[in-house]
């Protein structure tokens, strides 16, 4: 009997629990808790270590892994190929393409297909990768069915699987500064990369090999080994903003090193020191759609090769305008 009673009494307690919390609840305030969204404009990129094992994700892991030691398969002495001067993609698109204001990758899936006017036609993911083949990496094109070329495109397409077309991601490509009232200065900048850049990239731009000789801890800036004329990142505006936001390369964009003007003169020097040509006749269609600091004539201006390649450039991008 006291069992029994014992069991019922705690049935019941139960119940007027239970039952009191239900009436308590009917005269709690509606609290409504805010909704934490997302910035729609901060890139929040995938992790590659959350990748299922499945052949498809193994596609993208290789295409990353292309990204980061191209060299160790396309470069020089190349496992699969010898078609490239040695530097890795992630040279130009640090951290394998995932570095704000470090030429990322995120918004590549969405905007391409796309037109560009130094091609001046409708380009392909394919057709970009190779464009950085034969330029950046002074080499030769992938084959655009090679198992290489399609690991680097589904990585390119996962690292922007939620980008939306009508992106407004921040930190996209390489930033813009303001243009300096003078031309950029080769001399100073000399001065400027023995004092800041020598330390990695070597007393004559060198670059600093792999104990292995099979790609570039530190690229090499300028010589048979560099990229050649016909890289965008020759362009003085490209790569002066690439220097002020990510170099020295322990920076992080906010903790740049370089002033203004230090950035400009660097990048003139490191633009002024000899590289490989090669020369893409069919660039620029269109001649009024070169850019500014474009170093080659013709023009559809009366500015000089020097002054585009130097600056100073408002007045010429005034007149582009």
């Amino acid at each position: 009997m006291t069992n029994r009673f014992l069991r019922n009494y705690i049935i019941v307690g139960l119940l007027v629990t239970i039952t009191g919390g239900i009436i308590l609840y009917q005269f709690l305030p509606d609290i409504k808790y805010p909704v934490i969204k997302s910035d729609p404009t901060v890139w929040n990129v995938p992790d590659i270590n959350a990748l299922p094992r499945t052949p498809e994700a193994g596609l993208i892991r290789y295409g990353r892994e292309l990204i980061v030691n191209t060299s160790s398969y396309l470069g020089p002495k190349g496992s699969i190929a010898s078609i490239s001067n040695g530097m890795n993609c992630q040279n130009c698109h640090l951290e394998a393409g995932t570095r704000i204001w470090g030429n990322c990758f995120a918004i590549v899936a969405s905007t391409y297909p796309k037109f560009r006017p130094r091609s001046g036609r409708l380009e392909s993911i394919e057709y970009r990768v190779n464009d950085c083949m034969e330029r950046s990496l002074n080499g030769e094109k992938l084959d655009s069915l090679s198992k290489e070329m399609r690991a680097m495109v589904a990585y390119l397409k996962w690292l922007g699987k939620d980008v939306p077309k009508e992106n407004k991601l921040k930190g996209m490509g390489i930033p813009q500064f303001p243009f300096l009232d003078r031309a950029a200065s080769v001399e100073k900048g000399k001065q400027v990369f023995y004092l800041t850049c020598r330390r990695c990239h070597g007393e004559n731009g060198q670059g600093q090999l792999k104990p292995d000789s099979s790609g570039y801890i530190y690229p090499s800036l300028w010589g048979p080994n560099s990229y050649n004329v016909s890289a965008g990142i020759y362009l003085v505006s490209r790569l002066a903003g690439f220097v002020k936001y990510n170099m020295p390369y322990t920076d992080t964009p906010a903790g740049s090193q370089l002033l203004d003007d230090e950035a400009w003169d660097v990048a003139a020097f490191i633009c002024s020191q000899p590289r490989p040509v090669k020369v893409f006749k069919a660039d620029w269609p269109v001649l009024a759609t070169k850019p500014f600091d474009f170093p080659f004539g013709p023009y559809t201006d009366s500015f000089s090769e020097l002054q585009h390649k130097y600056g100073p450039f408002a007045v010429i991008k005034k007149r582009h305008l």
